[in-house]
């Protein structure tokens, strides 16, 4: 855990765009993660029925399966640093601190495989900054049902998101 959780930097000003390979997940981007998920220690069904545990980490978890609070903070850096892989793979633009926590959050939420697939990476890689933003609107079903907390997740994101966009001119 020490090794992941030294290189979790510090909140980089909104004004720098960095390629994403080179950024990592802030402290600030690990707080709206926990934020959202909150956190359980005891493993559970989410929404969609995967089971879950700490701040909605699915690795190797099984109903039944306890954590400590310590187990959830090192499960919160490896997901979060797994999700920043998938976010530093896909994205072919430059990016504040914000947005690469944005887009690591929503990562973290849907999965690398649905964040290939979708308009949202396309309109980033395209260079189309406040219509990306507009896309996070739309990931907020689950089983298509609305949910209130992927509603909030999603302002988040989108705020966190738009507020690079000016430097994108």
């Amino acid at each position: 855990m020490a090794g992941i959780k030294s290189r979790v930097v510090a909140v980089v000003g909104a004004g720098v765009l960095a390629v994403a390979s080179t950024l990592l997940p802030s402290q600030s981007g690990l707080d709206a993660i926990k934020k959202h998920e909150g956190v359980r220690h005891g493993a559970y069904l989410d929404a969609v029925g995967v089971p879950t545990i700490c701040y909605g980490s699915t690795s190797k978890v099984f109903l039944g399966k306890r954590a400590t609070s310590a187990e959830c903070e090192e499960r919160l850096l490896e997901d979060a640093t797994y999700a920043g892989r998938g976010v530093a793979q896909g994205v072919k633009v430059k990016l504040t601190q914000g947005q690469y926590d944005a887009l690591v959050s929503f990562v973290f939420n849907v999965g690398e495989t649905q964040f290939y697939r979708s308009t949202l990476l396309r309109k980033i890689n395209a260079g189309d900054c406040w219509g990306a933003g507009a896309e996070f609107d739309r990931w907020v079903y689950a089983k298509g049902k609305r949910l209130k907390g992927l509603v909030s997740r999603r302002a988040d994101e989108r705020k966190r998101w738009g507020e690079g966009c000016t430097l994108w001119q």
